[in-house]
């Protein structure tokens, strides 16, 4: 599908550090002259992340493709079984990044469902717009979680999210969820400032004194390469 940058998409910029940064970063959003707050409670974020069976979305970040897309299915809370959600469509030009938002209000498996139960589940509750994009990729590579801070400045010109704990989970090739082994990653955290267009300069004078150093990062592809031992 041909991509366009719509007019309210965000410029994203993210920061990697390892998770001893942490209290460091949390000082400096809390004494900031933008005066960075909490804007939503914390709270557990859970995807799976589809991709075709040559791996597209995964080679086309690897590769540095400027008009690229993540297709993922993301629920909140504990359970780290799917739950009701959204199919999201992560679409990204250069810095721009947008999302289309494909509701799903039923859960779409039960305890001991395979991934072709949770599929047929998902792909019913989907608008044709999102079946196309879900059946262009069908294939459950991972499921991640992590914990997420979100934070926005005095103005709400600035958001920030702040995302620790993660873990990983390998689906490839499988019949049925793999909620139990592991995969190993580094014990990270990553920050991630989204903003307009139009308050590009105002947001390069916020980030300027940053602690941690701005960083290319894709969760899913660091899943990818933790599933496959890199």
């Amino acid at each position: 599908m041909a991509m366009q940058v719509p007019e309210d998409a965000r410029l994203e910029i993210k920061f990697v550090a390892y998770a001893v940064e942490y209290q460091k970063l949390l000082s400096w959003l809390a004494t900031h002259p933008a005066g960075f707050s909490s804007a939503f409670p914390p709270r557990l974020v859970n995807n799976v992340y589809f991709d075709t069976h040559c791996y597209s979305a995964f080679t086309e970040n690897l590769m540095g493709v400027s008009a690229r897309t993540k297709v993922r299915y993301r629920w909140y809370g504990d359970s780290i079984e799917p739950d009701t959600g959204v199919l999201e469509v992560k679409r990204k030009r250069n810095y721009f990044g947008w999302k289309l938002h494909y509701k799903v209000p039923d859960k779409p498996g039960t305890q001991g469902s395979s991934w072709r139960d949770i599929r047929q589940n998902l792909r019913k509750h989907l608008s044709q717009e999102g079946r196309v994009w879900f059946e262009a990729n069908p294939f459950p590579i991972l499921i991640n979680r992590y914990h997420r801070l979100y934070f926005l400045s005095a103005d709400g010109r600035i958001r920030a999210t702040v995302d620790t704990k993660q873990a990983v989970w390998d689906q490839r090739f499988k019949s049925y969820p793999n909620y139990e082994h592991c995969a190993n990653l580094p014990n990270s955290l990553v920050v991630e400032f989204k903003f307009n267009r139009e308050d590009r300069d105002f947001a390069s004078s916020v980030l300027q004194g940053m602690p941690l150093r701005v960083s290319r990062h894709s969760k899913y592809i660091n899943g990818v390469r933790a599933i496959q031992g890199y």
